[in-house]
């Protein structure tokens, strides 16, 4: 169990706003770099960029700063770090589309999507997502910041974001509506400063952060009378939709046998076809034939077991010892430690593309996630060289990639339901999902089934969308889905703004 932070004050360094011209070397007009981890709440740094998307040059402004959240009495009880990009060359601002983006954990700041994805910064990886030297960042070609602005928002104690003092207590951030809460607030101020009041607005979250922006969707309606165009979800949560037993149990096939054709753990003739081609056949079975066998419990018959397990087996490249030995119920961990056992290798949580060593081949579950420490050897460095030398933010502060949030309130969840009052309240409303294939942790056919369940009237379904990559969590990763998910989003967003004079009515 993490310790709540009680010591560290406001996330901001300026105490006025600086500029700097060039992209990759410090302004010569900013304020002497600070020296101390107390910072302030209300500040920011802007410097001047240009980035080359789709063959076009687009010059742009980004801020680097924080603002505050205030108590009922107006008194700032945190500063909310936040980098900010916008297109310099647009004369109409009121139909230029926002974009609000939010990361996961619930302890982890926005760093993964701007570097990873949408940003106009991508970090220096390999094409399969692996981290190499030197650490960095590039220019990212497929950044959607020619067709819409973007702000990263980092919630309490992580990236920069601090409570004001240890009197304010966790309760006020720390759990799912608390959160939603004071962020509401927080894009509210935003908006008013920045005068995006008019502009078409999306919504999108990874990991975590979709039950943040799905939960927000509908805060901001109720309580800050802000209506959107667009939710993102990408790689989501279950949202707060309810599914256990034998619901529970099986929805993880299909993501068992994506992972088992990748390693090349299936039979020659599973092999030889396409992933997409493939998987149908397996999330057939699963609504078909699995839920119900499990449904049947202790009471299912002898021969019938047998033969699910054979088909589990056949699906997912684990042997019907294993599966019988569970009950047809193999948990993410016993398959993350299983399916290479044999090879000596576990395969990782959030993209089981990757692989790790044990101390030991016995188990029932892996050492340490493979995945996410080579993320963090990639990304780490990248964040703070990119806001330290390229957007000029200087602070001996320590840049939280995952910062304590504990304990953290999950009672009522009821983002999922949030979500769905949004998209009917909202006729301009629109809602994408991203998953990839190969991610455990929010795994793709649990993905497909909340949608399904989103909208038990089937009646807006026309606005809802699912999307699969060949990739884990963070989807971006791979640069050749990168470049697709990037162009759907692109679509998406333009697709989801309304035609001139289209009113939002049924």
């Amino acid at each position: 169990m993490h310790k709540y932070f009680t010591s560290v004050a406001i996330a901001c360094i300026f105490s006025a706003t600086a500029i700097a011209q060039a992209p990759q070397a410090p302004a010569t007009n900013t304020q002497p770099i600070s020296k101390s981890r107390i910072l302030q709440v209300d500040s920011a740094v802007v410097t001047k960029h240009k980035v080359t998307i789709k063959g076009q040059v687009i010059p742009y402004t980004a801020t680097a700063g924080c603002m505050p959240i205030w108590d009922n009495d107006g008194r700032p009880i945190a500063g909310v770090f936040y980098t900010y990009y916008e297109r310099d060359d647009v004369t109409d601002r009121a139909n230029r589309p926002l974009v609000i983006s939010f990361n996961g954990g619930p302890g982890t700041p926005s760093v993964w999507m701007e570097i990873g994805y949408t940003g106009p910064r991508v970090l220096n990886v390999d094409s399969e997502g692996y981290p190499v030297q030197p650490y960095g960042i590039g220019e990212n070609k497929n950044s959607i910041l020619d067709v819409a602005d973007i702000v990263y928002v980092d919630p309490v104690n992580t990236g920069y974001s601090r409570p004001v003092d240890k009197s304010t207590p966790g309760t006020k951030f720390f759990g799912v509506n608390a959160d939603i809460k004071y962020l509401a607030e927080w894009i509210n101020t935003f908006v008013t400063r920045k005068d995006r009041w008019a502009s078409p607005k999306f919504l999108i979250g990874e990991s975590y952060g979709t039950t943040r922006v799905s939960g927000l969707a509908l805060e901001l309606q109720n309580s800050q009378w802000m209506y959107l165009n667009g939710v993102v979800l990408v790689s989501p949560t279950d949202l707060g939709i309810q599914r256990s037993g034998p619901v529970s149990a099986a929805l993880k096939l299909p993501y068992f046998a994506a992972t088992a054709w990748y390693h090349g753990a299936l039979s020659p003739e599973l092999q030889k076809k396409e992933l997409t081609d493939f998987l149908p056949e397996v999330e057939d079975f699963t609504i078909n034939q699995l839920i119900p066998a499990l449904s049947r419990g202790g009471f299912l018959d002898d021969a019938q077991k047998k033969d699910i397990a054979a088909k589990m087996s056949k699906y997912s490249g684990l042997s019907e010892k294993v599966i019988l030995d569970n009950n047809l119920d193999v948990s993410y961990d016993l398959y993350w430690k299983e399916l290479l056992r044999d090879k000596g290798f576990t395969i990782g949580r959030l993209d089981s593309r990757y692989k790790g060593i044990d101390r030991q081949t016995s188990g029932s579950s892996p050492d340490y996630n493979a995945e996410l420490t080579a993320w963090l050897q990639s990304f780490t460095p990248a964040i703070n060289i990119y806001l330290r030398n390229e957007l000029n933010y200087k602070t001996d502060l320590k840049y939280n990639m995952f910062g304590d949030v504990w304990p953290w309130d999950n009672a009522n969840d009821q983002t999922g339901e949030n979500l769905r009052q949004a998209i009917a309240q909202n006729p301009y409303l629109h809602l994408l999902i991203q998953s990839g294939y190969y991610d455990g942790a929010c795994d793709y056919f649990n993905a497909k089934y909340s949608l399904w369940q989103l909208d038990p009237s089937g009646r807006l379904k026309d606005r809802l969308k699912w999307e699969g990559y060949k990739s884990g969590h963070m989807i971006y990763l791979r640069k050749e889905e990168l470049a697709v998910a990037s162009e759907n989003l692109r679509k998406f967003i333009q697709e989801s703004i309304p035609k001139p004079g289209q009113a939002a009515k049924y």
